[in-house]
């Protein structure tokens, strides 16, 4: 498969209209749309270390979450880090393709993975900037606040949470990957008593016995890299003959 024919049955299955207004991503780097893909690297972050990583192993694409171009290029000067990082991938052949907002929101996407990640039942989602982005439902194992978090420390692989404890045990859980100090109120009209984020602000988890909601802010990449896995899976099902590699795009160190 040509690298333009994957890009644009990504953006069929990943459609732009569930991406919100501000958002900036899509196909970010293509030196040679005809090019045939044999070899992909899905991350998270399209990092320098995930770029010398698909050169050295011969990618011809990156599927990424994050958006490599969020802003617009001023010179492609080399003393700048992220024109370096694009003029690499053009010298190398390598392909950038990141899908954000609207991955959040699809169906299957980053919030319904982190969900089933978790071990939520009766997920729905509920809105966030007008979009179904986030996702809320039932915790059925029951237990204390304390016995879900350590269950989250397993399951996402967090080695620290920052929680805001209600004294509430959890039982309605919002969910929202990656930066949900925006959404509180929204994950409080939705009916739960816990909020589950990357990140959340200091005043919000001191007030949240105040508030009402349990909150937890289990880090932006461990929310939403569980969605890799979806990646990983969709291009397979477009090109069975193509090699599909993922690697851990996490640079921030926990201490």
């Amino acid at each position: 498969m040509r690298v333009i024919d994957l890009y644009e049955a990504l953006e069929q299955s990943i459609p732009r209209s569930l991406s919100c207004e501000w958002d900036h991503d899509g196909l970010m780097v293509c030196p040679d749309p005809d090019l045939e893909v044999r070899r992909a690297l899905v991350c998270l972050d399209p990092t320098d270390r995930m770029m010398e990583y698909a050169i050295r192993h011969d990618c011809q694409v990156i599927l990424c979450h994050h958006p490599l171009l969020f802003h617009g290029l001023q010179a492609l000067d080399p003393r700048d880090g992220l024109a370096q990082k694009c003029m690499d991938m053009v010298q190398n052949r390598v392909a950038v393709f990141s899908f954000h907002t609207r991955l959040d929101a699809l169906p299957g996407g980053v919030n319904d993975c982190l969900a089933q990640t978790i071990g939520l039942q009766r997920v729905e989602p509920f809105l966030s900037e007008g979009l179904p982005i986030g996702r809320i439902g039932e915790w059925t194992r029951g237990g204390t606040l304390s016995d879900f978090l350590e269950h989250v420390k397993t399951v996402l692989h967090v080695p620290v949470l920052r929680v805001g404890d209600a004294g509430k045990a959890p039982y309605r859980v919002a969910i929202l990957g990656g930066s949900g100090k925006d959404d509180v109120e929204n994950a409080k009209a939705a009916g739960a008593d816990t909020f589950l984020s990357g990140e959340l602000g200091y005043h919000q988890l001191t007030d949240a016995a105040y508030t009402g909601m349990n909150l937890i802010a289990a880090g932006h990449f461990f929310t939403e890299d569980p969605v890799c896995a979806a990646l990983e899976r969709m291009l397979r099902d477009l090109d069975s003959s193509m090699d599909v590699v993922y690697q851990n795009s996490n640079r921030v160190n926990w201490i």
